[in-house]
């Protein structure tokens, strides 16, 4: 079993920033990629990203390609979200993901996190 706990939600304006965390524990979590979704009310739950423990493998999907960054601290069993140049449309609720899988549909997920809610308005 793998536990993941978000962190680092919040309201923020438009072109401000944020960064989430994603604290992993558990049985062998370090042998999953993780990945970062997102939900929008009303809207499918989308890949936003992933990264590998060791780092050495990023990928942000193209919708927030060039805004949104991915990290790991393989010390401190943690993940990051860094989020820059936020934009309203982005407002939805993250969740932290573990997979089997290297590019991982929300359907490939093994384990979830509890979601953070983001929100950007004025």
């Amino acid at each position: 079993q793998v536990q993941l706990v978000e962190s680092g939600g919040g309201l923020v304006q438009p072109g401000g920033s944020l960064r989430l965390s994603c604290a992993a524990s558990g049985r062998m979590f370090r042998s999953y990629v993780m990945a970062w979704f997102r939900q929008a009310p009303g809207k499918e739950r989308e890949f936003v990203g992933r990264i590998r423990w060791s780092g050495d493998s990023t990928y942000v999907a193209d919708l927030v390609k060039g805004r949104f960054t991915i990290s790991s601290d393989y010390s401190k069993n943690t993940v990051y979200l860094q989020m820059n140049s936020l934009k309203p449309e982005d407002t939805a609720i993250y969740y932290c993901a573990a997979s089997s899988k290297y590019f991982p549909g929300a359907r490939d997920v093994n384990y979830w996190g509890q979601g953070t809610q983001v929100t950007v308005s004025s």
